[in-house]
Formats: C-alpha cells, sequence, structure tokens
C-alpha cells in the first residue's frame, strides 16, 4: 500500500517516485477554522505553509455572510456562552410534556401583580420543567455512580434550583409555577420552595449598623446563614429550618421557621442568590450558588422593571398599606402624586442602584435566562451551553 513503510527498506511508494514511475504530490495549504488557533485556546500552533492567499473578492464576500450571520445571532456565535432561543423555537421544545395545571391551579399560583396565561405556561414553563427534569435524572445518575466508586450506601441529595432577578421581575411567580409543574412528574414529587428574604437581617441589626435603606443589598443578608442552610440541605440532614420574613411587617417573624425535610428538589429564590461577595470586604470561600446544580435569572429592561415595581406599590398601598399592623401603613394616607412620587425615589435611590450594582452583574452566571418583555411576557430564552 503506497505510504506504508516497509520494514529495514524505504516506502514502496518513495521507491517508485525515485525510479521516475510515480509523480511527486504537490504540497498544498491546510485550512484553518475561521478564528484560527483562538477558537481553541491551548490548540497546537499550525505550521507555516507557503500558500496564496484567497482571492479578495472571494473573501470579502465571506468575511460579509459571517457578520450579517452574528448581527442576527450575537448569542450564537462560536466564542458565545449561550444559545438564544425565539419564544417560538422553545416552545417547540415542550415535546410531548404533558400540561398538568388547571385554571384554578394556574391562579392560585399567580401574583396580583404579574397575569400568567395557560399560554405562557405551555409555551415556557413547559420546557423548562421538562429540561429540569432531564437535569435532576442526570444528576441522581451522577450521585448513584459516585456512590457505586466510593462503596458507600446511596444517599439522598436534594436538587437545588436558584432563580434570580431585579425586584419586581416577577421570581416569586416563576418560583411557584416551577415548584407546581416539576411536584408533578413521577420521579420528583417533592419539591420545597424557600426565599432568600428569611435570611434578611433583623430590623433591629439593620438599624444599629445604619444599613436599613440598604435592604435587599449584600450586606443585609445574613450569608453565613444560608450557606449554613443549604449545607445542611444538599447533606441530607433531615429536617433543616429556615427563618420566615413578613412582608406585612417588612421583618423576620420572631420564632418563626419553615422546616425543609429531604426534599427531591429545592427552589431557592431571591435577589442575590448568584452573587459571589461583597467587593469591599474578603471573598467568602464558599458562595450561595456552589449549593446550586441549575440557576436562572430573569431578566427585563429597567422601564419595564420600575412600571412592574410602581404598580405593585400603588396596589400594595390600596390594600395591604391599610392594615394598621402594616410597615407602610402611613402611606396608605398618601395622595396618588404623592404615591408616585415616593415609589419613583425608591425605584431610584434603592432598586435601581442595587440591581445595576448587584443584582444584574449576576446575570451571565446563570445557566439559563428568561428574557421578559411588556405584560411579563417571556419574549425569549438563553441557555447556556459551556
Amino acid at each position: 500500500m503506497a505510504g506504508v513503510r516497509v520494514p529495514g527498506g524505504r516506502s514502496p511508494a518513495l521507491s517508485q517516485r525515485r525510479a521516475g514511475r510515480v509523480p511527486r504530490r504537490k504540497r498544498t495549504a491546510r485550512a484553518i477554522p475561521a478564528g484560527g488557533a483562538a477558537a481553541w485556546p491551548g490548540a497546537a500552533r499550525p505550521r507555516k505553509v507557503n500558500a496564496l492567499p484567497p482571492r479578495p473578492r472571494a473573501r470579502t464576500a465571506r468575511h460579509t455572510k459571517t457578520k450579517a450571520r452574528m448581527d442576527r445571532t450575537p448569542q450564537n456565535g462560536p466564542l458565545s456562552l449561550y444559545v438564544e432561543f425565539s419564544r417560538e423555537d422553545w416552545a417547540a421544545l415542550r415535546g410531548a410534556t404533558p400540561l398538568t395545571l388547571s385554571e384554578a391551579d394556574l391562579a392560585a399560583l399567580r401574583s396580583a401583580d404579574e397575569y400568567v396565561s395557560m399560554e405562557e405556561v405551555e409555551h415556557v414553563y413547559l420546557p423548562l420543567s421538562r429540561l429540569l427534569n432531564l437535569y435532576v435524572a442526570a444528576a441522581q445518575q451522577l450521585f448513584r455512580a459516585t456512590d457505586t466508586f466510593l462503596g458507600s450506601p446511596a444517599a439522598k441529595v436534594p436538587y437545588i434550583i436558584g432563580i434570580a432577578g431585579s425586584v419586581s421581575s416577577g421570581k416569586s411567580t416563576t418560583a411557584r409555577i416551577l415548584q407546581a409543574l416539576l411536584a408533578r412528574w413521577p420521579d420528583h414529587p417533592r419539591v420545597d420552595l424557600v426565599t432568600t428574604d428569611g435570611f434578611l437581617y433583623p430590623n433591629r441589626v439593620l438599624e444599629a449598623r445604619g444599613i436599613m435603606n440598604r435592604k435587599g443589598f449584600p450586606e443585609s443578608y445574613d450569608v453565613r446563614r444560608l450557606v449554613r442552610f443549604l449545607a445542611d440541605v444538599k447533606s441530607g440532614q433531615a429536617e433543616v429550618a429556615a427563618p420566615v420574613y413578613s412582608h406585612l411587617t417588612y421583618d423576620i417573624v420572631p420564632g418563626e421557621t419553615q422546616t425543609v425535610r429531604r426534599p427531591d428538589i429545592l427552589i431557592v429564590e431571591g435577589l442575590g442568590v448568584l452573587q459571589t461577595g461583597a467587593a469591599e470586604r474578603p471573598a467568602p470561600r464558599v458562595f450561595v450558588s456552589d449549593f446550586f446544580d441549575f440557576s436562572l435569572y430573569i431578566e427585563a429592561s429597567e422601564a419595564d422593571l420600575e412600571r412592574w415595581y410602581l404598580q405593585r406599590f400603588e396596589r400594595l398601598r390600596r390594600t395591604a398599606f391599610r392594615d394598621p399592623t402594616s410597615f407602610f401603613h402611613n402611606f396608605a394616607a398618601m395622595s396618588d402624586e404623592e404615591a408616585t412620587a415616593f415609589g419613583h425615589s425608591v425605584w431610584t435611590t434603592i432598586n435601581l442602584v442595587n440591581l445595576r450594582e448587584n443584582v444584574a452583574p449576576t446575570r451571565d452566571r446563570a445557566r439559563l435566562i428568561l428574557e421578559k418583555g411588556e405584560g411579563h411576557r417571556v419574549q425569549g430564552v438563553r441557555l447556556r451551553k459551556l
């Protein structure tokens, strides 16, 4: 065979070429993929080969087509962390996943400020629940493989999902809908939901530290307690208690806890669940997100977020704030103009600052991003591929 060296002698092909019977093959340059070695860090450097440059006209055409293609789908380029889906493409990934929620179920899960239609559940949340079901099954198989390797008895390890996003982005509604859908899959019927509001420091501590107006910022959370809670859940402890927060009194409820008992899945929802520590202090060695098997970020424009926040503030002013025990009871007597001005001030000086400085920068740490538009309607989905 040509090119096969005979032990102790020359290659037959080489002998034939020297005899003048076979013409010498011409060397040609190997084509290098677009982006060269930069597309694959650590790849071997290609040998330099003298080759004619491509014709300018062909190169320009290819460059123009590539640039136009990347302009249309900037998140799907070779160096992008995410695969981007339109609403329609994402909805098609539902497959044969059955709709297990009724209109009555959905009505109980909706927030008063956020109308979620059954179409939204079918097009957005059913495909997401299918993806998560596959991820949970894969994680459980990996846990079993590890137990087999270690020769240890199989232990139940809860699958933990983190949901992050701005104030008024709809995190709570998303968490409740996912909890209901995931609990209806046969392999993981027990799904618990915990919010990080319960891990805020009590008001007396915030006031003593002079950071009452920084509630919701990283320094207002008892991160050590939250990390300890997640570590205990992940290690399979029979019962783990989480503190409870009241939005009526705007404070931690003394002596009240939520008990988590070895769930199949735990959903943790909160502003800063993807944060990696405050910049002004030494970063902790363990982050909240280290315990997440999957993370989700809800994204919306600042204009939409402010509008949703003001709508919520106005609704609460006409309902919950009228309760004499409410922390915000005095706001119920405000005129509409005063209430709007106050709500805008709170959004601009507190919530927007926190969003820009602490929440939005964590977006690209999420495994999946839901992109919302007008009316909390999800317009696109980005799924991390790395």
